[in-house]
């Protein structure tokens, strides 16, 4: 033997192959597919056909399979029913049908269905899946089960894995619910709580479909994949806008029940449109292929939205459902649902790349199309000279500038990612996506497919398939976690509780909608761009206009009041209000004003942030009437909803903002750090006289103003210009002006609004000067004037 090293090498090498097989073999691991719900609708439809593509996708790789079906049924009648849903199952269209017909034949004889209903039938499950794991030589790797039930048996459920079918040491447990998870924060924290008593975390899957749709699964990886492209555009400097859009033209019928107890924001926005929204909005991981980094910056991103308030929303509901939800829910002739159908909500990122960015979350039933899509538009400075005839795609300035994420249907009826040819050919993965052939005369949101570069998959698979082999694979980044859960439900809850009693357009649906539910963005608020006419408002008679009154000019407790519809109102008061800072200025150089906090002003904050450009806010100091003793940056801040609403959106110099010191060396509102007493040497060191050019108040239903509380003689009367009092209402510790320092100003002006002050406008009209009983009722400047400011509902109920 010429060589006898070289035999020795290749005879270890061989030796060193065959026992890798040998272990291979003996560690090939076993999962158990147990599907919970295996007879219902979902699993008929997809869930049956996911797993049998997840078989296709894993056969013959590292894992041996069983499928257990599983229901409340009888075993007998159980079977013939999910036997009836296996029929439907099959295979991509590439495949050869002989090879089709061996890999469904085998997945059926590893289906069977079993009866689930007590503790002693889920420890059966577990001893039978450990004989078949015993007898066939093979390794537990796993056990996954899918909750395709209602969310009411979730604990129950729950409650029997966990104690009588987790696999034994070494192998993982990952079981998976289907959404609803909860009605509100409250009811999400509870169901939370439950199951993390059975599960822990990294066991839970919460399935979001629209997670597993392919145009919305490929946002990071697309994100990623063009960082060196998007990393100057993808913020509030180049982006105009972003829509986040999911339009069905099928109504509710045959879902009432559920639907009224949901509605269409709870149906869609809170979960679809709100993690496709954390995609867009999040900041970019390092690496976008590590769950937990993309869970972290998606709950950073959750923790960086603005909260939302009424004016941040429009809600409809289409024309039937009124009629629909009586015959459903057999309610008497005089019922109307309440329950949208339709909602645009304008949302807000507070964060430095998206700060003045909207965001528009729309989605509803009976529309004029079934679309669904997320379109970034960028904005466009160009101006262009030549006729749009000769403009060219690639190289126009003046073309829109956008990226789309088609998710489906629509005129363009598959997922696509739509880059316009005037930003930059994107990349994305060639294995997997492929350019879209040109299709003459197909336009996309109004523009020509030859305006952009348009990639589409290469092979269409369904939502449920590719979330069941991220399951099967442990890939969290595509699930909903506990902590992002609950931070969407703190997100949304305000403004549900806030519509609870919202009564919503109606429109008649489809084609025939018009114009009727075009929405308009102004600042902070987004509204509806159409009057509603008259005939869709249900019930006898006509609804008056705000048109069909004036402006009413009276006297109230013997001085000047303004009464008005209040969007009137609220115009008439900012106008006001500007024409004396204009005095102000004029005279003395600079303009001191004092605004109360609490949701009445919110209005007109806006009012003065988006439509009074001759305001002189250079010279204007701004201070507040008074504060909650919370840190600033708390939602209940007074300052926060200051900073939301006007301080943002207008140029004031930030040595004229005067918030309250309520949050001295980390703590709040402690009489020994004497932040009472900073403020009023503040006020006396800047305010001439220590006298307001306009301070405005509002006025609760109890007749307390500022923080100024009835039956506390706190900041009544004496010397002190600001004080610490205490609130009935939550937090109670307060910062308030003090009503002589109030009566100082030259100007008051007391905003009240809402049918709630009716009862308390007409008691203070007839009470003196009583302000231990009604703080209000002090309310009289020394020098000053006056000014009250009532809408019709508060004024006139």
């Amino acid at each position: 033997m010429k060589h006898p090293g070289l035999w020795k090498m290749l005879t270890v090498a061989m030796c060193v192959a065959l026992v890798g097989c040998l272990q291979a073999q003996e560690l090939r691991g076993h999962v158990s597919i147990v599907l919970l719900g295996a007879t219902g609708d979902l699993a008929k439809k997809y869930l049956w056909q996911g797993l049998f593509q997840l078989y296709l996708d894993e056969v013959g790789k590292d894992h041996s399979f069983s499928f257990h079906g599983a229901a409340l049924t009888a075993p007998e009648q159980g079977w013939k029913l999910m036997a009836k849903a296996l029929e439907s199952l099959s295979c991509p269209s590439d495949m050869a049908p002989s090879h089709c017909a061996e890999l469904k034949d085998q997945f059926l004889r590893l289906s069977q269905y079993r009866q689930l209903k007590t503790a002693e039938d889920y420890r059966t499950l577990s001893k039978d899946i450990e004989a078949q794991v015993k007898q066939e030589d093979l390794r537990e790797a796993g056990r996954i089960f899918y909750f395709s039930v209602p969310p009411f048996a979730y604990v129950d459920i729950a409650r029997n894995i966990n104690s009588s079918c987790r696999p034994g040491p070494g192998a993982w447990l990952r079981v998976v619910f289907e959404k609803p998870f909860g009605h509100d924060h409250l009811s999400a924290q509870q169901l939370a709580t439950e199951l993390g008593s059975f599960f822990q975390e990294e066991e839970m899957y919460r399935v979001d479909h629209y997670l597993g749709k392919q145009a919305v699964a490929q946002i990071l990886p697309f994100r990623d994949q063009n960082r060196k492209a998007l990393d100057g555009l993808w913020n509030r400097h180049h982006v105009e806008r972003v829509e986040i859009i999911m339009k069905e033209t099928v109504d509710a019928e045959g879902r009432i029940s559920f639907y009224e107890e949901y509605g269409v924001i709870r149906d869609v926005l809170q979960n679809h449109l709100t993690e496709i929204l954390m995609l867009v909005a999040m900041e970019l991981p390092l690496n976008v292929s590590s769950s937990a980094a993309v869970l972290q910056h998606k709950l950073e991103a959750f923790r960086g939205l603005r909260g939302l308030n009424k004016g941040s929303a429009v809600v409809g509901q289409y024309q039937a459902y009124s009629a629909q939800a009586r015959r459903e829910l057999q309610k008497p002739e005089g019922f109307h649902s309440l329950t949208p159908t339709f909602a645009g909500v304008l949302v807000h990122v507070d964060s430095l790349r998206w700060e003045g960015v909207p965001f528009t979350l729309m989605s509803g039933k009976a529309l004029d199309e079934r679309v669904g899509y997320v379109r970034v538009l960028f904005k466009n400075q160009a101006f262009c000279i030549q006729h749009e005839r000769h403009w060219a795609p690639e190289q126009s300035p003046c073309l829109p500038r956008q990226i789309i994420f088609h998710i489906g249907h629509g005129e363009l009826s598959h997922p696509a990612i739509l880059v316009s040819r005037n930003l930059f050919r994107p990349s994305l993965p060639a294995h997997s996506w492929a350019e879209v052939q040109e299709r003459p005369g197909l336009r996309v949101l109004g523009r020509p497919l030859s305006d952009f570069y348009a990639y589409s998959p290469l092979r269409e698979r369904d939502a449920y398939s590719i979330l069941l082999s991220h399951i099967f694979h442990g890939r969290k980044e595509s699930f909903i976690t506990t902590e992002n859960l609950l931070a969407s439900w703190d997100f949304w809850t305000p403004l549900l509780d806030s519509l609870a009693h919202e009564v919503p357009r109606l429109y008649p649906g489809g084609a025939d909608t018009g114009c009727l539910l075009d929405l308009e963005l102004n600042g902070g608020h987004l509204s509806f761009s159409q009057q509603q006419p008259e005939q869709l408002v249900p019930g006898p008679g006509s609804a008056p206009k705000p048109s069909d009154f004036q402006v009413l000019r009276a006297r109230y407790r013997e001085s000047p009041l303004i009464s008005a519809w209040p969007e009137e109102l609220i115009s008439r008061l900012a106008s006001d209000i500007e024409a004396s800072a204009l005095q102000a200025v004029q005279h003395f150089g600079k303009f001191h004003l004092a605004l109360s906090g609490g949701s009445s002003p919110i209005a007109l904050f806006q009012q003065l942030a988006m439509g009074h450009y001759s305001f002189p806010w250079a010279h204007t100091h701004l201070w507040l009437v008074d504060e909650r003793c919370v840190p600033l940056s708390d939602p209940d801040s007074n300052f926060q909803g200051l900073q939301a609403h006007l301080l943002q959106h207008i140029r004031l110099p930030y040595y004229n903002i005067h918030p309250m010191p309520v949050h001295l060396h980390q703590r709040l509102c402690a009489e020994e750090d004497q932040g009472a007493q900073t403020y009023a040497g503040e006020i006396s060191a800047l305010v001439a006289n220590s006298s307001f050019d306009l301070v405005l108040l509002g006025m609760g239903t109890d007749g307390h103003t500022a923080s100024l509380f009835p039956q506390s003689p706190t900041g009544l009367d004496g010397e002190q210009l600001v004080v610490l009092t205490q609130s009935p209402f939550r937090p109670h510790q307060r910062m308030s002006l003090s009503l002589p320092l109030i009566n100082r100003a030259k100007k008051v002006a007391v905003l009240v609004m809402g049918r709630t002050k009716r009862d308390i406008t007409m008691l203070v009209s007839r009470v003196g000067q009583e302000p231990r009983k009604w703080p209000i009722s002090g309310v009289l400047p020394s020098s000053g004037q006056l000014v009250w400011y009532m809408d019709y509902e508060a004024f006139l109920g």
